[in-house]
């Protein structure tokens, strides 16, 4: 199972929370940016649709797949 961790930093004068190395956008406090990777990571886990979703792979060859909606990751929020 995928482990997703928010993270809550300064960041370009403010604060936000990264995951992965992919900043959010700013907030001007951390209990603001807390409150958002809080209910980002509520978010993630909850289940959706069980779907056949269709992509194309890195070789250009498009692929049929079966997506389970309740195939949800684990989080955590850090900071």
């Amino acid at each position: 199972m995928v482990h997703v961790v928010y993270q809550v930093v300064e960041h370009d004068g403010g604060w936000a929370y990264r995951s992965n190395g992919v900043y959010s956008e700013t907030f001007k406090t951390r209990a603001e940016a807390l409150a958002r990777a809080q209910r980002v990571a509520r978010e993630q886990r909850v289940p959706g649709a069980t779907e056949e979703i269709q992509y194309e792979d890195e070789t250009g060859v498009w692929r049929t797949e079966h997506a389970d909606g309740h195939d949800r990751p684990e989080t955590d929020v850090q900071g």
